[in-house]
C-alpha cells in the first residue's frame, strides 16, 4: 500500500504530461487571442477564482481514488453557501455561519458514505439521491431567492488580502498542504491508497474499510462546508443554485489531472494543475465571450484531450 503513495510520489513525470501540455497549450492560445488574459490582473483572478474549485477537486480526488464518486457535492456547496449566508445574516457572526456549513457539509457527506459502505448502494446512483436533497433543500430554506445583506465579515473575505495575497489563494494552499500532508505522509493516506488498490488488506490488518470510507466521504462533504463560505463572498449572497454543475468541474479537474478511476492511483499535484487548467479555458472563454454552455462543452472536450493526451504518451 505505501508502495502505491512512494510511486505516486517519486515519477510524478508519468502524469505530468497530458494536464502540462494542455495548460501550456490553453495559456499560448488564450495569450494570443484573448485580450488582457497574460495580464497579472487577469492571471491573479484566475487563481483566485480557481480556489473553490480546488477545495471541492482535493477531497474528489480521495473520493475517486477509493473507486467512488460524489455527485452531490455541487449541490451540497449550494447548500452550505446558503448555511453561511442565512446563519450569519442572523446572527452577525462569520463564524457560526462557517460552523453551521461545516455541519451541514459532513452531515451530507456522511450520508454518502453510509450509503455506499454500509448499504451498498452505486456511488453514482447514492450521490445522485444526495444530490436532489440537497438540491430541494437549498430551495426550501431560500424560498428560490437569493439570500442578501450578508455581513461585511463575510463578503470581505474574498477581497481581502495576507501578506499581500489574497485570502481564497490562501485558504487553497492551506488546504493543498493539509491534504497532501493526509495522503502521503499518514497513515490513513495510506489506507486510502488501499481502500481502491488492496481493500482486501485493510481487512486483513484489522480495520473497517466501510470506517474508512464513510471517513473519505465525509472529508468531502466537510470541505464543501468550508468552500460555502467562499462561494457566499463570491457572490455576496446566498444563491439556490450557486454550485450546481461544480462537481463536473470538479470530476473533470481530477480526471485531467491523471487519477485513475479504479485502483487507488491518485496524484494531488496533477488534480491542482487540472483545476487550473479547468480555471484558465473558463477565463478565456470568457474574455472571448462565448456563452456558458460552450464553456460546459469545453469542459468536457478538456478531459478528452489530456486523457488522449496522456494515452499517447504510455503507449509511446
Amino acid at each position: 500500500m505505501r508502495e502505491a503513495a512512494v510511486i505516486s510520489q517519486s515519477n510524478p513525470l508519468q502524469r505530468i504530461p497530458g494536464v502540462a501540455m494542455v495548460l501550456v497549450l490553453l495559456i499560448a492560445l488564450f495569450g494570443a487571442i484573448a485580450p488582457g488574459f497574460l495580464s497579472v490582473a487577469n492571471l491573479s483572478n484566475v487563481l483566485v477564482q480557481s480556489t473553490i474549485l480546488t477545495m471541492l477537486a482535493l477531497p474528489m480526488t480521495l473520493i475517486i481514488m477509493t473507486e467512488g464518486l460524489d455527485l452531490s457535492m455541487g449541490a451540497v456547496l449550494t447548500l452550505t453557501s446558503l448555511c453561511v449566508a442565512i446563519v450569519s445574516l442572523a446572527t452577525k457572526s462569520m463564524l457560526l455561519g462557517l460552523g453551521a456549513a461545516v455541519l451541514v457539509g459532513a452531515a451530507f457527506g456522511t450520508v454518502n458514505g453510509w450509503l455506499v459502505a454500509i448499504v451498498g448502494i452505486p456511488p453514482f446512483v447514492a450521490t445522485l439521491g444526495t444530490l436532489g436533497m440537497a438540491q430541494g433543500l437549498s430551495l426550501i430554506v431560500s424560498d428560490g431567492q437569493s439570500v442578501v445583506g450578508i455581513p461585511h465579515s463575510v463578503r470581505d473575505i474574498y477581497s481581502a488580502t495576507l501578506l499581500g495575497v489574497p485570502v481564497p489563494i490562501v485558504m487553497a494552499l492551506v488546504t493543498y498542504a493539509a491534504f497532501h500532508g493526509l495522503l502521503y505522509h499518514t497513515r490513513f493516506g495510506t489506507y486510502i491508497f488501499a481502500l481502491g488498490g488492496n481493500r482486501e488488506a485493510l481487512k486483513y490488518a484489522g480495520l473497517s474499510p466501510n470506517r474508512l470510507l464513510i471517513a473519505v466521504y465525509a472529508i468531502g462533504g466537510t470541505m464543501a462546508g468550508i468552500a460555502g463560505l467562499l462561494m457566499t463572498a463570491r457572490m455576496n449572497s446566498g444563491h439556490p443554485t450557486a454550485g450546481l454543475g461544480l462537481e463536473f468541474d470538479a470530476i473533470a479537474a481530477v480526471a485531467v489531472g491523471g487519477t485513475s478511476f479504479e485502483r487507488g492511483n491518485g496524484w494531488l499535484l496533477g488534480t491542482l494543475l487540472g483545476v487550473i487548467a479547468v480555471g484558465v479555458l473558463r477565463n478565456g472563454l470568457n474574455l472571448i465571450s462565448l456563452p456558458s454552455s460552450v464553456q460546459v462543452a469545453s469542459v468536457g472536450v478538456l478531459v478528452i484531450v489530456a486523457l488522449f493526451l496522456d494515452g499517447l504518451r504510455s503507449r509511446s
